[in-house]
């Protein structure tokens, strides 16, 4: 069972256990929370995507709570962003690597890499977050 951290409008969180349906509740979450963001069905299909990735990541790595955060930003540069971040106790950053034509997974970050307008790593106190920034238009 996910657990509802915070949403109000401009962020929301959960934290979803290192369960099989992880990667489906966290992406119910979302899609519901952009949609209620009124946000462009593209940024969401996007964003949508990318959090599976990353959770499925998790499962497979890590073992414990995995943390999905939204945040809208509206910068001084006009240029308003959601950032988006999966946070899992495992300490070791994520590998970027390119997967063979015939491996069935190792995509996950060059579908990151190549859609999110910016994107990396942070450690935290008990373990990391991957996070990504997409441009969001008006």
């Amino acid at each position: 069972m996910s657990r509802v951290i915070d949403t109000d409008g401009v962020r929301a969180a959960w934290t979803f256990p290192a369960e099989a349906d992880a990667v489906r509740a966290a992406r119910h979450a979302v899609r519901d929370t952009l949609r209620a963001w009124e946000l462009e069905p593209s940024v969401c299909d996007m964003t949508v995507l990318l959090v599976s990735e990353l959770v499925t990541n998790s499962l497979r790595y890590a073992s414990g709570p995995i943390g999905v955060r939204l945040a809208r930003q509206s910068p001084p540069d006009d240029h308003p962003a959601l950032l988006v971040e999966v946070s899992d106790p495992l300490p070791d950053p994520p590998t970027e690597r390119i997967a063979a034509p015939d491996d069935e997974g190792g995509r996950g970050l060059q579908l990151v890499a190549r859609s999110a307008r910016r994107w990396g790593t942070r450690r935290g106190t008990t373990g990391k977050t991957v996070w990504f920034e997409l441009a969001l238009t008006g």
